[in-house]
């Protein structure tokens, strides 16, 4: 296996974090990719979420068992992605989820130097 002294960074990404209740990632994750995303990382979580009293006037539960879903886009794309699973999520509706974007400072996996060169990627040396 042949080793590089060359790091791939990618700067100007963002991070979209959503929390949706279990049995909705799938279709989050889908919607990223749709949209452009390269991968949607799913984990599961458990969380308390608004007190049940408060939504027992609406009629609803919440559940506490919690999909987490994990999204690295380019800037440029954020905000709309971030809009599009706003709408799909239904996170108008108390209780649904919650979702917030972080930007990343940098970002390191492999990537070929072609889709490098899109994404505005830079090369760092490593000794």
């Amino acid at each position: 296996m042949q080793q590089h002294n060359e790091l791939i960074v990618l700067t100007d990404l963002m991070l979209l974090t959503v929390i949706v209740q279990r049995g909705t990632a799938d279709l989050v994750a889908q919607v990223a990719l749709e949209a452009g995303a390269q991968e949607a990382t799913v984990f599961y979580a458990h969380g308390t979420g608004v007190p049940q009293k408060y939504l027992g006037v609406l009629s609803l539960t919440v559940d506490t068992e919690k999909e987490i879903v994990y999204i690295v886009v380019p800037a440029e794309q954020a905000d709309r992605l971030f809009e599009r699973v706003f709408v799909l999520a239904k996170m108008d509706t108390p209780g649904m989820g919650m979702l917030w974007l972080t930007r990343l400072h940098k970002m390191a996996t492999y990537v070929p130097h072609e889709v490098a060169a899109r994404f505005g990627a830079h090369l760092e040396s490593r000794e």
